[in-house]
């Protein structure tokens, strides 16, 4: 019993760092009110290490558990996509959208935490590392968003942007296609892993669940898409695009439209590294 008591505890405390419901409470505020490229750190490089860390223990410290902890999993996937989808429809400014997007992302991702086996793990490892290069292109450009040395961040600023920024425009609607999990993009294939490994499983619920919250939150998805080309122009963002903000942005977009020409890599990496985290 103590043992279950501990364990419950430590996940509570990761999932406060990967921010899944019900301990997301702080994630909007923080990535409202924090400077974006702050905002870009909190939703990759934490997430991910917290994620890494939580499959250790969950995997290598309680696998004698697995039935019990299975059931915490579940539930906490069930919240995170169900409030991470429905929330986000309220937004007005892109950071709390995004926000929001992360906590259903994540809790995607534990959909395939969920299973037991290698194909499990890898398909999780699959989508976190699609998940930190779409995050870091999106937050390239959001990080452009600036008119007379002011950072913007309300949607609304977006409006018309393929009218006077046509490669941010087309780069950021990829991506936010990619997010939704539009095929033939890298997103569809890493929300297709997590399912299918869920369902093979025998997870069918959660599955089903998934892919409906999936297709609510590609409203908020497509809508930043369609104010970018179909509302009224508003005026210009400053001009002055740092380098490597460019290099980002241009690998994230390659990597999302490319992945499907060559998916075995990444699948093969992360197959490798699961086995590590089940037999190491």
């Amino acid at each position: 019993m103590c043992l279950y008591i501990g364990l419950v505890f430590i996940v509570a405390a990761l999932s406060f760092k990967v921010s899944v419901v019900p301990f997301h409470m702080w994630t909007p505020d923080v990535y409202e009110g924090a400077p974006t490229s702050i905002t870009a750190f909190f939703a990759m490089v934490p997430k991910i290490a917290a994620m890494a860390l939580l499959i250790r223990l969950l995997y290598e410290v309680f696998p004698a558990a697995v039935l019990q902890w299975q059931q915490i999993i579940w539930m906490l996937a069930v919240l995170s996509m169900a409030v991470g989808s429905f929330a986000g429809l309220m937004q007005d400014n892109i950071k709390r959208l995004l926000a929001y997007s992360s906590i259903g992302n994540m809790g995607f991702a534990l959909v395939g935490l969920a299973g037991t086996s290698t194909e499990s793990l890898a398909a999780v490892l699959v989508y976190l590392v699609i998940y930190m290069i779409m995050t870091a292109g999106t937050f390239g450009i959001i990080m452009n968003m600036r008119r007379n040395g002011h950072a913007l961040e309300k949607i609304s600023d977006l409006a018309g942007l393929s009218r006077n920024s046509p490669l941010q425009a087309y780069a950021l609607a990829i991506l936010m296609f990619s997010m939704s999990g539009i095929p033939p993009l890298a997103g569809f294939f890493g929300k297709f892993m997590v399912f299918k490994v869920a369902v093979a499983a025998g997870l069918y619920g959660l599955a089903v669940f998934g892919v409906l919250c999936s297709v609510v939150a590609a409203y908020y998805y497509i809508r930043i898409i369609k104010i970018m080309f179909f509302d009224e122009p508003v005026e210009k963002f400053e001009g002055n695009v740092p380098l490597a903000r460019r290099v980002i942005i241009g690998l994230s977009v390659m990597f999302v439209v490319l992945y499907i020409f060559a998916p075995s890599p990444l699948v093969d990496i992360s197959r490798d590294a699961a086995n590590v985290f089940l037999y190491d």
